[in-house]
């Protein structure tokens, strides 16, 4: 008997299938865990740096990893790189205000998330251009595609809100109230929920996509004003990461807090490989946070891999157990940003780049 997967992990699908009764079958899986178990002891480093230059900020990193593609956002555009070759290849333009892009590879189309418009903008993935923009909440930021329900959930900022769209039909099909500023989701196809968390309210809002209704609503304390969030779907864990510097482990079946561990300052982004049993945070003031799942109920650190202050955002993939990071360097503040209120460092122009880090062979 063989069992498939699902892992939504950034805005991308991931399958993963477990087979067993043939030899053949069984030494193929013995080979992969003994390659997983060297992988989860050996230690990050980084490979290789992919210079993209440009101006703007940026946010979330997607993987598609049936294309081997990359999809950064950086200033009004969407980056497209190579994961294969580590080259930009093309950008996805006129999308202002672009937190992030979900991935529906099956439909052969993304999803962008244009914060400034209010809209979610519909993108050709084999041209790169927008066919159309739907209307959303206000200040539209985080995003996920559901693959096995051909909906696109995208988490309005400023609207407390999640819209549900149509990833075929392309609209609104349901407008979800939240109990307060959403940041980002993850997805269990097999519970029927979307986990959100709620950064102002230190919460994970439990949605039911058969309903579109928030069904709970869970404390993250110890951990407060949550903000990336993974999901462990084997053993039915969520790992999100907190301004207060930790990493809060929930049942995602119960919401009970079951662990916690350190991490550094700033961060934003989370991620769980389940070949290696790793859990990341990418920490705004240079460094990402790695920590093994010994047990479900036992989280420990393993490692404080050295990144670049900027490098908050992240993604992985999960075939090649790759970590991705946006990076840029930033000039000292000067005594006019300080007069003009300025409370984002200007970046040095052409300096944006994806940091790429993997487990030493």
């Amino acid at each position: 008997m063989s069992r498939t997967l699902f892992l939504v992990a950034g805005a991308a699908l991931v399958t993963l299938t477990s087979g067993c009764g043939s030899p053949k079958g069984a030494a193929s899986s013995a080979a992969a865990t003994a390659q997983a178990a060297a992988v989860a002891t050996a230690p990050y480093n980084l490979v290789t740096t992919i210079p993209v230059g440009g101006e703007g900020f940026w946010d979330y990193l997607s993987e598609d990893t049936v294309a081997h593609r990359l999809y950064v956002s950086h200033g009004t555009k969407v980056v497209v790189i190579d994961m294969q070759g580590d080259s930009v290849v093309g950008a996805i333009d006129s999308l202002p205000g672009v937190h992030g892009l979900a991935v529906a590879h099956d439909l052969g189309k993304g999803f962008a998330s244009d914060g400034r418009e209010n809209k979610v903008a519909v993108v050709d993935l084999s041209t790169l251009q927008v066919t159309s923009r739907v209307d959303v909440g206000e200040n539209p930021d985080g995003i996920i595609y559901l693959p096995d329900r051909r909906e696109v959930y995208a988490f309005n900022g400023r609207g407390n809100s999640a819209s549900v769209v149509d990833a075929v039909k392309d609209a609104v099909v349901a407008t979800i109230p939240l109990p307060g500023k959403p940041e980002f989701a993850v997805y269990d196809p097999e519970a029927g929920r979307v986990y959100n968390n709620i950064e102002d309210k230190s919460e994970i809002a439990v949605i039911d996509v058969r309903t579109h209704q928030v069904v709970a609503v869970w404390p993250v304390a110890p951990g407060e004003s949550p903000s990336g969030l993974a999901i462990d779907l084997a053993h039915h864990r969520l790992f999100t990461v907190c301004d207060n510097g930790m990493m809060v482990m929930l049942d995602s079946s119960t919401g009970t807090v079951v662990g916690t561990v350190p991490i550094g300052e700033g961060p934003d982004a989370a991620r769980f490989d389940p070949g290696t049993q790793l859990a990341f945070s990418s920490n705004g003031e240079g460094n990402v946070t790695i920590a093994h799942l010994d047990s479900p109920d036992s989280l420990r650190v393993v490692q404080t891999l050295e990144t670049t202050p900027s490098a908050r955002t992240m993604t992985l993939d999960p075939t090649t157990h790759r970590i991705y990071l946006s990076a840029a360097d930033m000039e000292a503040p000067t005594a006019a940003d300080s007069a003009a209120g300025r409370r984002r460092p200007r970046m040095v122009a052409g300096s944006f780049r994806v940091l790429v880090f993997a487990p030493e062979k």
